[in-house]
């Protein structure tokens, strides 16, 4: 894979409760490109962390209707990659900046 596409793979870090209980056990989520694989996201996440991926599971989520006045809209579809960690691994995101 080259570099410009690890890049373009791994979207942001995605934060909500539920992927914070599951960074505190060694699983972290990701928003990723939409014709992204697993096997991408797996190289992408080893290289640019320095950890070691045990698994990678992938979902695709609907976006939602929503209702603005009288007008109804829809927010864009996007991929959710949750990565596990082997254990003793662990990404830090505080100290990293971007780019």
């Amino acid at each position: 894979m080259n570099e410009n596409r690890m890049y373009q793979v791994l979207v942001s870090p995605h934060i909500s409760e539920k992927a914070a209980v599951g960074a505190e056990q060694g699983s972290h989520t990701f928003r990723v490109a939409k014709d992204a694989s697993k096997l991408e996201v797996k190289k992408a996440v080893e290289k640019l962390f320095s950890v070691k991926v045990a698994s990678v599971r992938i979902q695709n989520v609907k976006g939602k209707t929503k209702r603005f006045g009288a007008v109804f809209g829809k927010q864009s579809d996007w991929k959710k990659a949750v990565v596990r960690l082997k254990d003793g691994d662990d990404i830090d995101f505080a100290g990293i900046e971007g780019k």
